[in-house]
């Protein structure tokens, strides 16, 4: 130390923190490192939760952009129908999205149809491939959106019972909006495509889809699987009909819809504006066919829209209806033609049976109805006379005075078709020999009684669904019997010089499509049996 430096002595009150004031600093530390945690690990959540924000399933779902047939992959598509037997494949099919059912927010069912199938498919949220968006997005389609799948078909342990391919599901991976609903639906599938009359004994209540709102709204009632159904079997009848025919030596035709005059009467057709003058649509094509089998063609047939202007709102009339009808020569005797008609129907009849015995069971889960039944083997179809006819009713009870015309009552028609069930167990049966007072002037009258004619009507369920005869093919005797009916001959010239120039003898008959198809499926009202149907009081859609 040098002389110059002076000794400091120690401040008494110069002390370190107290315990108190380390407690503290110790309680500031800890706090800040806590709040240090819990900034992390909330960070660590949030940039859980933004990586499970992102969507990695984009590409797996979503609208597809407008088909222009701008690319062609040729990528190989299933029918629903065929999913059985493809356990374990992928697939891929375009269908229509029948309902959906979401499970929570990581599962959804979607029920897909095609026509008259269909098959439950399956969104479950699985790590990079099915998202949670997708499954949302997938559980929003509305219902009859068309979409394109993709999955893999799986066996089921049960079957679903929601399903017509009720052994396997698919397991989706790809799914994507090819064509959305815009608005709401009129009714939804489920409810038009329940049973037409619900047991009565149950407790739940249902909405029901009345007759015109179906046809008001047809396009979406014939998605329905029982109007599919109820379509294919309409075709396969022409088809039927068109074989049958065909390889018994008959030719197709193709007849005029616009005449210059009245097929059959005045009174039920429909006048159309033509050019400078006025036309006709045909009531059938009566005229041509006779005209072709005067011009040697022999036999002949055809299937093409028949109209008639006839005020009737009932459950069997249309205005405009599909006629299946055929002519042909005569060798000796009109019952040639009325036995090859019941062959042709009776053949119709088994290849609906045989062939189509899936649809007629769908439809009838919706129409029940007993099965159709005709007569087979050596006994052969029921025939009756009208007078026979005639004397049924009367025996049940019916005023004979009051039955000049059973054939356009439809209530005595109907009463002898159950008098017919009844006694012979049959559906299906044929009249013959009405008198001439009910039948058109081109009708050929007996040789033995002029008040009886030879012509028939076929009857299904107790109502008529053919009426034929053998024609006149005298041009004198023609000429007396259009007079006798209010015709004036000259206005039907071109008809009648057909038969001056010489004519074989020669029958036939007109069918009706649609009421063939609603008797032996008894759908109750011939509108469901038609396409667009044109009635009285329906032009639309």
């Amino acid at each position: 130390m040098s002389e110059n430096q002076v000794p400091v002595a120690p401040d008494p009150d110069a002390t370190g923190p107290s315990k108190s004031e380390l407690k503290k600093r110790a309680k500031a530390l800890e706090k800040e490192k806590k709040a240090a945690e819990k900034a992390a690990k909330q960070q660590e959540i949030a940039q859980q939760q933004a990586a499970a924000e992102v969507d990695f399933a984009t590409e797996f779902y979503g609208n597809l952009p407008l088909n222009r047939s701008q690319s062609r992959p040729r990528l190989e598509r299933v029918q629903i129908s065929s999913l059985s037997s493809r356990d374990g494949e992928t697939v891929l099919l375009r269908a229509r999205v029948q309902t959906s059912r979401a499970q929570g927010n990581k599962m959804v069912f979607l029920n897909l149809r095609q026509r008259m199938d269909s098959v439950q498919a399956l969104l479950t949220v699985t790590p990079e491939k099915v998202s949670k968006q997708m499954v949302k997005w997938a559980a929003g389609l509305a219902d009859e959106s068309i979409v394109l799948i993709q999955g893999v078909v799986r066996k089921t342990p049960e079957p679903i019972k929601s399903a017509s391919v009720s052994d396997v599901e698919v397991h989706v991976a790809r799914v994507h909006l090819i064509s959305g609903v815009d608005g709401r639906l009129p009714f939804s599938l489920e409810d038009a495509s329940r049973a037409d009359i619900e047991k009565e004994t149950t407790e739940v209540q249902y909405n029901r889809v009345l007759l015109d709102t179906r046809l008001n709204n047809r396009v979406v009632d014939l998605r329905t699987q029982t109007n599919q159904a109820v379509f294919k079997l309409q075709a396969a009848i022409g088809d039927l009909f068109r074989k049958y025919l065909g390889s018994n030596g008959f030719t197709e035709i193709h007849s005029p819809k616009l005449q210059g005059a009245a097929t059959e009467s005045g009174a039920s057709v429909f006048k159309v504006s033509y050019f400078k003058g006025s036309a006709f649509l045909a009531q059938s094509p009566q005229l041509a066919k006779q005209m072709a089998i005067a011009a040697d063609f022999e036999r002949v047939y055809e299937i093409g829209p028949v109209f008639r202007a006839e005020d009737s709102n009932t459950h069997r009339h249309l205005t405009e209806f599909m006629g299946l009808d055929l002519e042909m020569t005569i060798e000796e005797h009109y019952h040639e033609v009325m036995e090859l008609l019941d062959g042709l129907f009776l053949s119709i009849f088994r290849g609906l049976r045989e062939r189509y015995k899936d649809e007629i069971q769908l439809i009838g889960k919706q129409f029940p109805a007993d099965e159709f039944k005709w007569r087979e083997g050596p006994e052969g179809t029921l025939k009756l006379t009208f007078k026979e006819a005639v004397d049924i009713l009367v025996e049940d009870g019916v005023n004979r005075e009051l039955l000049g015309d059973i054939k356009y009552s439809t209530d005595n028609e109907r009463r002898l078709g159950r008098l017919v069930k009844e006694k012979y167990d049959t559906d299906y049966f044929i009249i013959d020999k009405f008198p001439m007072a009910l039948r058109p002037f081109y009708t050929m009258p007996d040789a033995e009684d002029p008040t009886i004619s030879n012509s028939y009507d076929f009857f299904m369920r107790g109502e008529e669904i053919l009426s034929g005869a053998q024609r006149i093919h005298d041009p004198s005797l023609l000429a007396e019997k259009m007079r006798s009916k209010g015709v004036d001959p000259d206005s039907m010239k071109g008809y009648i010089d057909a038969f001056r120039m010489g004519c074989a003898p020669h029958g036939g008959g007109g069918i009706g499509l649609e009421r063939v198809l609603m008797l032996f499926l008894k759908l109750n009202n011939i509108r469901r049996a038609s396409l667009f149907p044109r009635d009285p009081k329906r032009l639309e859609p």
